[in-house]
């Protein structure tokens, strides 16, 4: 699994649980919809941290807690080429 998938796996999950859209998260976490979109499809691979904490606001948590989950946590990164 690539990085930037674990941020999609990661939204849908929390959607999935909360009931939600990703329309009704981009209105709640008022990212746009065409950026929200585009993290969904992969089409933008490495969000910005500003639109990772709205996100994660949209879900009453804080970007620590959006972003700790076992999946990211046990990310190899040695895997991946170097940018």
């Amino acid at each position: 699994m690539d990085y930037s998938d674990l941020y999609v796996q990661r939204i849908r999950e929390l959607c999935r649980r909360r009931g939600i859209s990703i329309n009704k998260l981009a209105a709640m976490s008022g990212v746009k919809q065409s950026t929200l979109d585009n993290i969904m499809r992969g089409i933008t691979k490495n969000p910005r941290v500003k639109t990772l904490h709205k996100i994660a606001l949209a879900f009453n948590m804080t970007l620590s807690a959006f972003l700790d989950f076992a999946e990211l946590n046990d990310y190899a990164f040695e895997d991946e080429d170097e940018d």
